[in-house]
């Protein structure tokens, strides 16, 4: 079962602001592309067409604290562990850490709710439990990895 997935990412000229640096939302863009990344390598999507009713992800958090700037160019890694896993509910660590060398520099900390819903042909979502396909794949990671 896993816990953690590891994308890495350039920001890229429109990530940034007119100061040069990263703008803060997108961190939550870049959140976006190690989640997709961790449904990914585990078979299947955020976008599941075949089910029915339909599932989605909706985010019920998110948040982010920023420590050290990003700028154009500079490659990052986004670490994601899973911090909890609930029937109806998964909470994400999301670790952002400039790429240097061989080494890395934490520059941020992210975190991210989703709850599974289904959607109704009207539209309404509910929430219902993580289908055992998906959360059969899926553990909280070690205490220790999420100090």
């Amino acid at each position: 079962m896993a816990y953690e997935f590891k994308a890495q990412r350039h920001v890229e000229f429109s990530d940034t602001d007119m100061a040069g640096i990263m703008h803060f939302s997108n961190f939550f863009r870049f959140m976006e592309t190690a989640e997709h990344g961790f449904y990914r390598s585990l078979g299947f999507s955020v976008v599941e067409t075949e089910t029915l009713p339909r599932l989605g992800w909706p985010r019920v958090h998110a948040s982010c604290d920023y420590h050290r700037p990003l700028r154009f160019e500079d490659l990052v890694e986004i670490h994601l562990l899973v911090e909890e896993k609930r029937s109806k509910a998964l909470r994400f660590q999301l670790r952002f850490s400039k790429i240097l060398g061989d080494e890395r520099e934490e520059v941020a900390r992210g975190r991210l709710t989703i709850v599974c819903v289904t959607h109704a042909a009207d539209g309404v979502m509910k929430s219902t439990l993580i289908p055992s396909i998906i959360a059969d794949r899926i553990t909280p990671a070690p205490k220790e990895l999420l100090s």
